[in-house]
């Protein structure tokens, strides 16, 4: 039972680690087409009224998204954390917890904090580069 439940609890890692994965690249990748859609909008001199109802809405849309991602991070991060801690429980109710370095924990908290930091920053690039060239 106990190997079910350490394969049922690397399992949840697993996922974990691959939704991040998606909501870091999906919010990335959203940050740079909303940079460039906002750039195109920017030069438009035929329609600049409209242009710039267009850019906020963008920004309103890119905000949300951040929004949506960081939370997802932050949950990540937090059954990331407990699911590890269960972890370290069992390896130490089992007596073999010298074999997995706590500290760990410490650099995968870390890692989450650079890829919401990531994910900021690419948003403010999107949302300042476009309202510079204007």
């Amino acid at each position: 039972m106990l190997e079910h439940v350490h394969n049922h609890i690397t399992s949840e890692l697993q996922q974990n680690t691959k939704t991040d994965i998606i909501f870091i690249l999906a919010a990335i990748v959203l940050n740079l087409i909303i940079l460039a859609v906002n750039s195109g909008f920017a030069n438009n001199q035929k329609n600049p009224d409209s242009s710039l109802l267009i850019m906020f809405l963008f920004v309103a849309l890119l905000i949300l998204l951040n929004l949506v991602v960081i939370f997802g991070l932050l949950k990540g991060k937090e059954t990331r954390s407990k699911l590890i801690n269960g972890l370290i429980k069992m390896y130490e109710d089992e007596n073999v917890a010298q074999y997995y370095d706590s500290s760990l924990l410490n650099n995968y908290n870390t890692r989450y904090n650079l890829f919401m930091m990531v994910v900021v920053l690419t948003g403010i690039i999107a949302i300042v580069v476009p309202f510079v060239l204007r």
